[in-house]
């Protein structure tokens, strides 16, 4: 079928429904609802698609258009449950399960009929990781279901309304920060943790802070710290530490309340935003390889279980600062001093790795010079990875993966992802040509045709068709609760295997090999040659579309 996807931003779940419409061959092509109602009718008319769907929208459709074409929108809550907040107050009220409706576009918003629905736990996460993951996961089994039912022909959806419809039927208020606020005083940490995990990644949850306004995001429990609720007492990572009534919690990041009239603002690591305004605080460092059930929150974890490590990282969207790259690049270092035979990568329940990160890059005094610093500081974890000959290293993505994130995976020898993982392998959105050793990995793995498709094209690919191309070796089927035990046991059974270090030793001889056919340095070189031209160059296109992609403004039409 020709199906149009109507969305008010390309985001994770779009993107994921595009890449499994595709994968099951219809034609499907995109159109952001930013511009007002004329050229969506006009898009309408230009594809005249068999059917429409909107995976994320946050306005209404034109009455005309659900009229002329059946229109399915896909609304994250039960059936019954309508309005704008739904996975917000769920999260916030702590509902155990939920799920995800697929219905028709009606005269009352979220109140047409029903063509399919799927439920999804709801473990104790942000919104956002929920949101890619459970969520989308549900999200993509209804709309899958929803799409064959309308290829029948024959199915009739049903109506939220009759004697036999059982589902409460109500309609919740957007949730305002009044419901959001945080009391210091009163609130415990794990409320104060639920407060934040339900307004992750937006709005926030809009707080004072050293006689500002700033919507707080991320949240993660503190049990050994105390003080005064509402103190401030540490940084760590970036992180700021702030006391509740009866304990603490960690916030990775700010965003400054717009000022009315004022550009838009957006989010950076808590430190980063505040800058000079913030006092002299202790930094506590986190050990990367804690003793025992060390409850110590850090982005980077190590252990180790017999001959497997695991070397687990979390950063705030995938995004990897300079400062995230060196330290990670640290940690890698310290994990090639353990006695390992496999060592795994990654493996949380979100993104793996989104590359650069934009944000820290936008706010920085000399945005070009911080771009130059930050590319070559993940070309450095890169080349680590890339030259590491005395063990076999996975890369474990649970989550998503986008631009150097995703070479940054391709350089290790084996690939293994979640079946609901998305990945982006390219630039060219963001105006680039990239870097991360990609002319080296990316051809290395799906041949030098298919390369210059995936990064020219740039378009999401499932992990079903990642791992047709070559992109992946492994797609695990589990849930993103799973993804970690069962990566674990992967390793552990790869670790076990008699051929482990045959695999080591012909690992080191291919590694020698390619380096006299063509050195990584000059990998490196010719990548970077470009790179330079396009972060210095303030009439590049990268300036412009990184303005307007932190800000999450409508992009000016990248050149390649």
């Amino acid at each position: 079928m020709r199906i149009l996807l109507v969305a008010s931003a390309f985001n994770s779940l779009t993107q994921r429904v595009h890449a499994e419409l595709r994968d099951r061959r219809h034609t499907v092509e995109v159109h952001l609802a930013t511009a007002g109602e004329e050229p969506l009718r006009a898009a309408v008319r230009g594809f005249a698609p068999d059917l429409v769907i909107a995976p994320m929208l946050t306005t209404a459709l034109p009455r005309d258009v659900w009229t002329a074409v059946t229109c399915l929108i896909v609304h994250p809550g039960p059936p019954g449950d309508r309005g704008p907040s739904a996975l917000d107050w769920a999260i916030h009220e702590g509902a155990p399960v939920w799920g995800v409706t697929v219905l028709q576009a009606d005269e009352v918003m979220d109140a047409g009929p029903v063509w399919a629905t799927a439920p999804c736990p709801l473990p104790p996460v942000a919104k956002s990781d929920l949101y890619r993951n459970e969520v989308s996961d549900a999200a993509v089994e209804a709309v899958l279901r929803a799409v064959r039912r309308f290829a029948s022909g024959t199915h009739a959806p049903r109506p939220q309304s009759g004697p036999d419809w059982r589902a409460s039927d109500h309609t919740r208020p957007f949730l305002r920060q009044e419901v959001r606020r945080i009391d210091w005083e009163r609130d415990t940490t794990d409320t104060v943790v639920l407060k934040l995990r339900a307004a992750d990644s937006r709005p926030g949850v809009l707080d004072e802070l050293l006689g500002g306004a700033w919507y707080l995001h991320g949240g993660h429990p503190e049990r050994a710290l105390r003080g005064r609720p509402g103190e401030l007492l540490a940084t760590r990572a970036g992180a700021l530490c702030r006391a509740t009534r009866d304990g603490a919690v960690w916030i990775p990041e700010l965003r400054r309340r717009r000022v009315p009239g004022g550009p838009a603002t957006f989010k950076l690591p808590a430190v980063t935003a505040l800058g000079d305004a913030l006092p002299a605080l202790p930094e506590l460092p986190a050990p990367v390889m804690p003793a025992g059930d060390d409850p110590v929150w850090s982005d980077i974890r190590y252990r180790e279980d017999g001959p497997v490590g695991f070397l687990r990282f979390s950063f705030p969207g995938g995004a990897m600062s300079t400062g995230h790259c060196r330290r990670l690049l640290d940690a890698y270092r310290f994990a090639l001093t353990r006695p390992t035979a496999v060592l795994v990568l990654g493996g949380g329940r979100d993104f793996f790795s989104n590359g650069i990160h934009l944000n820290v890059i936008e706010a920085a005094a000399d945005p070009a010079a911080e771009s130059w610093a930050n590319i070559n500081a993940i070309d450095d974890l890169v080349e680590a990875v890339l030259t590491t000959t005395d063990r076999l290293v996975v890369a474990a993505l649970g989550g998503n993966a986008a631009a150097g994130g995703v070479m940054l995976a391709l350089a290790a020898d084996e690939v293994w992802c979640r079946r609901g993982s998305v990945l982006n392998p390219h630039y060219r959105l963001m105006g680039l040509h990239g870097s991360e050793y990609w002319t080296y990995s990316l051809p290395r793995r799906v041949g030098a045709a298919q390369a210059a498709r995936l990064t020219g094209r740039a378009l999401p690919v499932s992990a079903a068709a990642a791992l047709r191309a070559g992109l992946v070796d492994r797609v695990l089927p589990c849930t993103p609760q799973d993804f970690g035990p069962a990566a674990a046991r992967l390793a552990r059974l790869t670790a076990a295997s008699p051929t482990v270090y045959g695999r080591i030793a012909a690992k080191k001889a291919a590694r020698e090999a390619d380096e006299r056919v063509r050195p990584l340095a000059d990998h490196r070189t010719a990548e970077l040659a470009v790179m330079r031209r396009q972060f210095f160059d303030p009439d590049a296109p990268y300036h412009a579309l990184r303005s307007a992609f932190v800000r999450k403004l409508p992009a000016p039409a990248a050149r390649a």
